[in-house]
Parts: C-alpha cells; structure tokens; sequence
C-alpha cells in the first residue's frame, strides 16, 4: 500500500517520529517528510539518515497554512506532534489545548482539502478518564478525530492510543538510570503505582496495523503488560549489578494516576478483539438526544475497564526480560553511555 506513496510525519523529530520514520525508511515509498518547529532537530536527522528520501518542512500545527503547505501531495500522514509532558501542560493548559487540539483539528483539515488517504493521529492512555491537562486536551483531540472522521470525505482517519513507551525521551527509565549511575537513590512517587509497559518497536507496528485497516473514526489499542513501579526500579537494580541499591519513596505528583486506563467501560463493551490488539468504534449517535437522555444500555453498568491493575502483570523477571529487547538498555547493562530511544 506504501508503494512509490508519500508520508508525512508531524512532530516527527520526537521519539515517536523517529521510531516511524526508521521503520519506513527501507520500505518503497517515494517520499518521507518531516513537519516539525525544532530546526536543530531537523539537521541532526538530515546529517544522521543521509536519504534522499527524507524531505524536511519547517512549522507548526498550530499554523494551518504552514501545515497546508506541507500536506499538499501527500498520501499518508501520521500525527504525531504534541505537547505531552504532565507538568508542562498542567502550568500552560491553553498551550496545551493549542497544540494537541486545535493543531490536530488543523492538520485533519488540511488532510481533507489535499486528497491524503490516511491519517493515523497519536493519542494516549491519559485520555482515558482524564485528570491532567495533557490527558484532557488528548482526550478532546480524539473528540476531534471522531467528529472530523463523520465528514472527511475520501480522507480515512483514525487513531492509536498507547500506554507509557518505555526509555522513550524524557520518560522514567532512562531518569532511573540515570540516578543509579550517579549513586542517587532511585525517587519513586507510589511502590504500588502500575503502568502499561510496551517497547517502540511495539507502538510503531501498532502505527502499521492502523494504516492497513483503520476505518473512519476507529481507535486502536495495543494489548499491553504492566509493572508497578517497584517492580520496574528492582528490574533495573538488578540488571545494573546493584541490587541493593537505596530507593526512596517521594509520594505521588500533582495531576498522576495510580493506574492508567486504555480503555474505558463503554470502550470495552462496543471494542473488537482483534488478537494483539483492541479496535474500539467510533460514537456515531447524531444529535437525537432521545439516545443520551431515554436509552440505556445494561452491559455498561456490567463492564470493567481496561486498565494497567487489570492486565497482565509482570515480576521482576518478566520485566527484566521487556528492558532487554530496548537497545537502550542493552547498550547500559554493557556499560555504554546510551541516548534515550529517539
């Protein structure tokens, strides 16, 4: 389907952009571009990657012509330019609403009036039952995917949603590395706090599945392990030789969860099993309040949503096996100063 085609990756000089941008790099498209406002980042990937193929564009999503511009003969597009980091959003929400959910609404937009085939969008677990900023403007965003997929003509547009992305850029493993290294004690917020654990390579083939068969206004979801936090600070301990290393307990942050959700209640009742994966329909009720207001539905009073304590859980020794398929961490355990997965 990729076959002399051309794909656009927003924020594609993030962790998530980088991931999609590798994997794709060897296939048989034409055409890759790269939409992002960080113009360090982008000539550190022109000089890393050294293709022809890559084609670099200046702006921000937030600027609808500058996004037009870009989009103009574009196939694909995966979406992935965000504000995504808790404390940041919570200081700056209308930032966060700018770029997660009117950005979005642009880059949909754009999508539409160019002909693109396909939009993937990223979201997140945050979205789901949301108490912070960034899992708020997440969760309007995907609001905003589903109403733009009602009428987006030929565009089909659809998304993924995933749960934490392990030794990605900014996240907890490299900080606890990072603190072992330097003889800190390891912070952590709650031992008992769980997250869904899964690997780029994981999230990217997600991205591949939903470019296959995404319909209009579907999310899907990958099928996803999870480890307390005190689980994964002794994984790490003990792959780094130090097993007896301090731990120190600093109580939960502002705006944190002690599970996370991928999908809720009413997502479980109407989602597909697909395998590895969870395909969740879109809410297609028109404005016939009769169905918000006179119809109920029992099996929603009877679901349980799909959470990181509900999962599979891993022991220390699942999740030490998950830590050494990162090239992040088998480049540590040997001892090498390695860059968070970029």
């Amino acid at each position: 389907m990729f076959k002399n085609k051309t794909l656009l990756i927003t924020g594609g000089t993030g962790s998530f952009g980088n991931a999609v941008l590798r994997r794709f790099l060897d296939s048989d498209l034409r055409e890759i571009r790269i939409f992002s406002r960080d113009e360090k980042k982008q000539d550190d990937m022109r000089k890393k990657y050294k293709s022809d193929k890559l084609k670099f564009y200046i702006g921000d999503v937030r600027d609808f012509q500058s996004v037009l511009n870009a989009v103009r003969g574009v196939d694909f597009i995966y979406h992935a330019a965000a504000l995504k980091q808790v404390p940041s959003c919570e200081f700056y929400p209308l930032e966060a609403v700018k770029t997660n959910v009117l950005g979005t609404e642009n880059v949909l937009e754009a999508a539409v009036q160019a002909g693109v085939q396909r939009v993937v969008c990223l979201s997140t677990d945050k979205a789901v039952y949301p108490i912070n900023a960034m899992g708020i403007s997440k969760a309007m965003m995907e609001k905003v995917i589903v109403a733009k997929s009602r009428s987006s003509n030929n565009t089909v547009i659809c998304a993924t949603r995933y749960g934490n992305v392990m030794a990605s850029r900014g996240s907890v493993i490299p900080l606890f590395v990072n603190q072992i290294r330097a003889g800190q004690p390891i912070t952590i917020t709650d031992p008992a706090m769980t997250r869904f654990m899964m690997t780029l390579d994981d999230a990217v083939d997600l991205v591949l599945f939903a470019f296959e068969h995404g319909r209009p206004g579907e999310i899907f979801v990958q099928k996803a392990p999870a480890a307390t936090i005190e689980t994964l600070a002794k994984s790490l301990t003990g792959l780094l030789g130090v097993p007896d290393h301090r731990i120190d307990v600093i109580g939960t942050r502002h705006g944190e969860k002690l599970f996370e959700a991928l999908m809720s209640r009413e997502e479980v009742v109407a989602a597909e099993d697909l395998g590895d994966y969870y395909r969740v329909p879109p809410d297609l009720r028109d404005l016939n309040y009769d169905k918000y207001f006179e119809q109920g539905e029992a099996k929603i009073s009877e679901a349980v949503e799909y959470t990181s304590h509900n999962t599979t859980r891993l022991d220390v020794e699942g999740m030490q096996a998950l830590l050494m398929k990162l090239r992040f961490m088998q480049g540590t355990v040997r001892g090498e100063h390695v860059e968070p997965e970029e």
